[in-house]
């Protein structure tokens, strides 16, 4: 079996978020990058399909090369393969393009990539690559397992878990849950220096059109200042939450 786990370069989350150029860009100065949680998850069980079935595990980002070193730590957890696609991730059906052209040539039976990415919470490469490629996708997907060419996938809905059988080639949006994060690899000295020797594919990318553009941003107004109400003040504290917090 063939899985290919797309990675995205995602700010680490104790980063301190900036933006420049009137709020239209992200300010990268300062800023610590790691690979994007929800694709770990898909990674930790693609690496449990390596151990146990014998699968082939190849990862893809699309990005420049200072996205390299996160592929580097997807090689050190245990991919066999690595490549990069060598262009900046404009909007998410662009990146859909280039990873669907991947796969395409590739000829991957297992698609993994995270619902999410951390950065931009777009929600839709996943589902655009299994409408490019007309391929089968669970979205949300907390459990698999593979028997040959069948699939039985978990997946996480309103209030509960649906159950899903579908074959493969199969496209799966990964979450917490598909692994806990008590099962995630931390790379040991071995994986990290065998990764600094393993090639990192460099392909240019296809034509592909951006329909999407990123105008402004903004971050969450600052929390106001705390106010402290004395025990015995309970006339003062049901004020200050009828008439200035207005939550009852």
């Amino acid at each position: 079996m063939k899985i290919l786990v797309c990675i995205s370069h995602v700010p680490d989350t104790t980063s301190k978020i900036n933006f420049v150029n009137g709020d239209s860009e992200f300010d990268t100065n300062g800023v610590q990058y790691v690979i994007n949680p929800n694709d770990e998850f898909g990674l930790t069980r693609a690496i449990w399909f390596q151990e146990q079935q014998g699968a082939v595990v190849t990862v893809v980002n699309v990005g420049g090369p200072e996205t390299e070193p996160t592929l580097r730590k997807a090689l050190a957890i245990g991919a066999n393969e690595a490549i990069r696609i060598n262009t900046n991730p404009t909007d998410g059906f662009f990146v859909a393009k280039q990873l669907a052209e991947v796969i395409k040539t590739g000829g991957y039976d297992l698609i993994i990539a995270g619902k999410e990415s951390l950065d931009y919470n777009g929600g839709m490469v996943p589902g655009m690559i299994a409408g490019i490629l007309g391929y089968n996708f669970v979205n949300s997907c907390v459990g698999l397992t593979i028997e040959g060419t069948n699939v039985t996938a978990n997946r996480e809905i309103d209030g509960g878990k649906e159950i899903v059988s579908t074959t493969l080639p199969l496209i799966i949006g990964s979450q917490k849950g598909l692994v806990e994060e008590k099962d995630l690899r931390i790379p040991n000295m071995r994986g990290i220096m065998t990764a600094r020797t393993k090639v990192i594919t460099v392909l240019e990318p296809i034509a592909a059109n951006v329909n999407t553009k990123s105008v402004q941003f903004e971050k969450p107004a600052p929390k106001s200042a705390v106010k402290l109400i004395a025990a015995d003040q309970i006339d003062e504290l049901i004020n200050l939450l009828h008439n200035e917090a207005k939550v009852i």
